[in-house]
């Protein structure tokens, strides 16, 4: 592992997160707000710190609310995603601006969604809102009629399921 993504581990206090990687929340709204669909109260908003190391990737998820990722060190972050309809995949490069790449994006709430490291590390953050809550978050892995959907139009992503 690169020895800054070893400092960051350290230093930001991070662990292991369910869907790869590593990861802290570094802030959880006192205000709360309850969201138009079934779900119960949710903090406003969260937001997380998110380490890749090299070869490292988040595997195949979607969360119940709009999420807002942030570039802040390292080497660029591949984003994928499906559309609401399962037919499109999309992709993006966050990192620094220029390049092809900038420093925010917005995956809609609901969306299948992973990425991967294009390097050494990335360290991003992840702000959702409403509020993250794990009732909210599933694994594609975990949905065998959508993965299987999804693998069959993108094969290429199955590595990431």
């Amino acid at each position: 592992m690169h020895p800054r993504a070893v400092s960051l581990l350290q230093q930001l206090n991070l662990a292991p997160h369910p869907e790869g990687g590593w990861f802290r929340e570094a802030f959880r709204s006192a205000w709360t707000v309850r969201p138009d669909d079934r779900r119960t109260q949710r903090s406003a908003l969260t937001t997380i710190f998110y380490l890749l190391a090299g070869g490292g990737f988040s595997r195949w998820h979607r969360v119940a609310s709009d999420e807002v990722w942030h570039f802040y060190e390292g080497d660029p972050l591949e984003i994928f995603w499906l559309e609401d309809d399962g037919t499109r995949w999309m992709q993006t490069t966050l990192g620094p601006v220029g390049e092809g790449s900038l420093p925010v994006h917005v995956i809609p709430a609901h969306r299948w969604q992973a990425c991967r490291t294009t390097g050494a590390y990335t360290l991003v953050g992840c702000t959702v809102a409403p509020g993250f809550d794990f009732q909210d978050f599933e694994m594609l892995a975990d949905s065998p009629r959508d993965a299987e959907l999804a693998c069959r139009h993108f094969p290429t992503i199955a590595e990431m399921l």
